[in-house]
C-alpha cells in the first residue's frame, strides 16, 4: 500500500481532522505541532514497527500520546506502572488500555473514546481539556495480542493529574521532548530473550519497549531526532 492510499485510508477510517466533525481537530494546534500532525497524515505502518495486527483477532486496545507545553517547553505525558502488576512491572507507558463495548466500533471512533477515557481512569485527566489531532496506524503487540491505535492529543487545557489507583500505576509525569532528543539520555535496551529496541532515560525512569519504540519514530519522522550512539545499550533482566 502507498502512503498515497494508506492516507486515504486513515481519512475514510477517522474522518478527515478538518472534517471529523470535532471528534478530530489540527484547529488551532501550535506551529510546533505541525510536523507531528505531517505524521499521522503519511506514515504507514511498516515504517513505525514490524510487528503489525494480524488480519483477524487480537485485543483492540488504544494509548494516547498527549503533548502538552510545560515550563521547558513541549513535553510528553506518561505514567509508571505498578511494580505489583505482574505484565511489566515498573514501566513507563502512554495511558491506555483495552477497548469496551461503550467506547463504540473499533473501526472508527472507538479508540478515540477509549484513549481518553482509560487517560481519565489512570491519571485523572479531564478529557474536556484534551484536543485530539491525528491517529496513527494501529500497530501489535505480540506477547499480549494486543492491536493499538495510538491516538495523539494536544494538551490545550492542561488539568492536574495523578495516581488514580496505586495498584496499577505508580506515578504520572510529563518529559520534555528536549529531553527525549537529548542524545545524552537516549539508548539501546537489550532484554535477555533478544529484544534490541531503542529506550530513553528521562525523569528518573527508563523508557523502552513499545512505548519508546512509538517516540522514536515520532520523532525520527518529525525531523526532531538528533543523532545518537545506538553502542550505547542498557540490559534489561527477564522480569521486564
Amino acid at each position: 500500500m502507498t502512503r498515497a492510499e494508506e492516507t486515504y485510508r486513515a481519512k475514510e477510517t477517522y474522518g478527515d481532522p478538518a472534517t471529523a466533525g470535532g471528534a478530530v481537530s489540527t484547529d488551532g494546534l501550535p506551529d510546533w505541532l505541525m510536523p507531528v500532525v505531517r505524521v499521522a497524515r503519511t506514515v504507514v505502518p511498516e515504517e513505525l514497527s514490524r510487528f503489525l495486527p494480524p488480519e483477524s483477532g487480537g485485543r483492540q486496545s488504544a494509548v494516547l500520546i498527549l503533548f502538552g507545553e510545560g515550563a521547558r517547553g513541549p513535553e510528553l505525558l506518561l505514567m509508571e506502572r505498578s511494580s505489583s502488576l505482574r505484565s511489566h512491572p515498573g514501566q513507563p507507558s502512554f495511558p491506555g488500555g483495552s477497548l469496551d463495548p461503550d467506547d463504540g466500533d473499533p473501526a472508527t471512533t472507538g479508540p478515540l473514546r477509549a484513549a481518553l477515557r482509560e487517560a481519565e481512569e489512570e491519571t485523572g485527566l479531564d478529557p474536556s481539556g484534551v484536543q485530539l489531532f491525528g491517529v496513527l496506524p494501529k500497530l501489535y503487540i505480540p506477547v499480549s495480542e494486543f492491536v493499538v491505535t495510538p491516538v495523539l492529543g494536544w494538551w490545550r487545557s492542561p488539568t492536574p493529574v495523578g495516581v488514580v489507583d496505586p495498584g496499577e500505576t505508580a506515578r504520572v509525569f510529563t518529559v520534555p521532548v528536549a529531553d527525549l532528543t537529548d542524545p545524552a539520555n537516549r539508548a539501546t535496551a537489550r532484554h535477555p530473550s533478544g529484544y534490541r529496541g531503542p529506550a530513553f532515560l528521562v525523569a528518573s525512569a527508563l523508557v523502552w519497549g513499545f512505548t519508546a519504540g512509538v517516540i522514536d519514530r515520532i520523532l525520527y519522522f518529525a525531523g526532531w531526532e538528533q543523532p545518537w550512539d545506538r553502542s550505547k545499550q542498557v540490559p534489561l533482566d527477564w522480569r521486564a
